[in-house]
Order: C-alpha cells, then sequence, then structure tokens
C-alpha cells in the first residue's frame, strides 16, 4: 500500500456497460434482468476484496449532454443508444452501493471521467494521507491517461473475470513505450471511433505511436512540422500531408479526449472513508435478486 492509504474509485456506467454486453442474460424468476448489476457487483467485490481500500466512492455519467457536445455537436453521435433494459439496471446498482454506504456522484455538463479525474487529483493533493494510492475500477481504458506514481486501472481484459492492473509499467508495455502523460496525443492522432472524435484520418494506431514516441507531445510534432526539420522529413509525405491538413482536427480531438480534472464537486476524502453496512440487508437484497453465491464472497472488513 506504498506506507500510506488507498482509495478506489468506480467508473460504474464503464463497468455496468461491459458487465451487459460481456455476460449472458440472467434473469430472475420473476423475469427482472440482472446482468448487468452482477457483473458490476463480481468486478466491485473481486476489487474490494484484492485491494482491501480505506476510501471508496463511485461515478456516474449525468445522462444529458455535457460540455464537449458545445464544443463538437458530433461527439458520440454515431454511438447507438444503450438498451433500455441496461439503463433499467443502473438505479439497481444505485441501490446496492446506497446499501454498502459508498459516496455517489455525477455532475451535470460533465462525464465520469471528469469527475474521476478531478477526484484522483484531489485525492492525490490531500495533505493528511500525501501517499494515499488510487485505484480506478473502469470497464474501459479511457482512464489510463489519468495513471502515474500514485494512480492505477484496474480494468477487465475479457469479460468480466479477467482483470489487469495498469500502473505506469504496465501502460508503456501496452502503448510500446508512451508514458500515460501521452496517451492523450496518441489518440488525439489517432482518434477514437467510439465517441466519434476524428483524429486524424488516415493515421493508425501504430502511426500515431510512433508519431509520439518520436516527436514526445502532439505540439513538438506539429512545431517540427511547421518548421521543415530533418526530423520532420522522416515521417512518410504522405502522412505529413494527412497532418498538416487536419491539424485543427488534431488539436480539436485533444480537447474532446482529454478528461477535465477540475470539475467543480464537493468533494472531501473524509466522506469517503468505508462505513459500517447493515450485512443482512445486503443478503437479503442480494437473495431477491438471486445472487446466492455472491453472499459468500461479502468482504467482513467493510463492517469493521
Amino acid at each position: 500500500m506504498n506506507g500510506g492509504k488507498r482509495l478506489i474509485i468506480i467508473d460504474s456506467n464503464s463497468l455496468i456497460h461491459r458487465a451487459y454486453h460481456a455476460l449472458p442474460p440472467l434473469t430472475t424468476k420473476k423475469g427482472e434482468l440482472v446482468s448487468a448489476v452482477y457483473g458490476f457487483l463480481l468486478v466491485f467485490l473481486k476489487a474490494v476484496r484484492e485491494f482491501q481500500p480505506n476510501f471508496i466512492t463511485a461515478v456516474f455519467d449525468f445522462p444529458a449532454p455535457n460540455f464537449r457536445h458545445k464544443k463538437f455537436k458530433e461527439y458520440k453521435a454515431k454511438r447507438p443508444p444503450a438498451p433500455a433494459e441496461l439503463y433499467q439496471q443502473i438505479p439497481k446498482v444505485k441501490e446496492i452501493l446506497e446499501e454498502f454506504k459508498v459516496a455517489i456522484f455525477e455532475k451535470e455538463g460533465y462525464e465520469a471521467d471528469d469527475i474521476i479525474g478531478t477526484i484522483a487529483k484531489l485525492a492525490s493533493q490531500e495533505q493528511v494521507f500525501p501517499k494515499i494510492e488510487i485505484i480506478i475500477l473502469s470497464g474501459d481504458l479511457d482512464a489510463l491517461q489519468l495513471v502515474n506514481s500514485q494512480t492505477k486501472v484496474y480494468t477487465c481484459k475479457k469479460g468480466v473475470k479477467d482483470t489487469v492492473l495498469y500502473d505506469e509499467k504496465q501502460v508503456k508495455e501496452r502503448y510500446q513505450g508512451l508514458e500515460p502523460s501521452q496517451l492523450l496525443d496518441f489518440k488525439s492522432l489517432k482518434g477514437d471511433p467510439s465517441d466519434n472524435i476524428p483524429g486524424v484520418p488516415g493515421v493508425g494506431e501504430q502511426t500515431a505511436i510512433w508519431l509520439i514516441n518520436e516527436f514526445g507531445t502532439l505540439d513538438g510534432l506539429y512545431q517540427e512540422i511547421e518548421r521543415g526539420t530533418d526530423k520532420s522529413q522522416k515521417i512518410n509525405k504522405r502522412i505529413r500531408k494527412l497532418l498538416e491538413d487536419y491539424k485543427d482536427q488534431a488539436f480539436l480531438s485533444r480537447e474532446l479526449i482529454k478528461i477535465e480534472r477540475n470539475t467543480p464537486i464537493n468533494f472531501h476524502l473524509n466522506n469517503c472513508a468505508l462505513k459500517v453496512y447493515d450485512k443482512e440487508k445486503i443478503i437479503k437484497l442480494f437473495k431477491i435478486l438471486e445472487f446466492h453465491s455472491l453472499i459468500e464472497k461479502l468482504p467482513n472488513f467493510l463492517r469493521d
């Protein structure tokens, strides 16, 4: 634990989406679909057992447009709406988290990633616990740009049972030498079709990795290109032309991808401390949902 305390931040919507798509439909005898809830709890309970945090909080997306839509009206425009059966399970996840007395955050005009980035920043600046370790539970890799010496990302490699913990070393291995701080510029070139972020057309993952490894940053890359340096001449002529033609689009993409770490939220670490929860109430709720196998996985230390 690095000699300090540990905070878990849950990227709830991404885990719920991951669980919904990874697991076969699970319904109770009454016909209620609960597979996303079940998958979410599998990851949640596993992480709590594995990391034994001192603090924990869950973050949700607010169901409304955010500041990125104002910058780029096509943001996420091509993403098909999630099935109603998925959204219907979110209140149940919130209900269970509330029974565990987990602090919940969401903010109109911002995405969950922005709140996560803000909480990670504020927690790392905590004077009472200067060595706090931060673990972000997520169903995707968007939060990897937040990884640093204090912050790691715990995500699913396959389904919801096969998990991986990304620290700085793991990120560099996954992205062929790129630092977590360089992932923002890498994705600004590559784009992100899932969020309809354009990037630079014709620049794929391998080319984007090479460019950022070679030039360090998006700004450094364009400074070299604009000065026509010998180093910039190493770039394939076709790629260089694409970079020049779509410069504004690359920098717009960076604005869209960048996690906002100054979200106006009322966060105090002590409000996220683990609290005594009513185990019998949780067991009753799990029995109603027919999550009998999860009852034995309930963490006792949360009650200490």
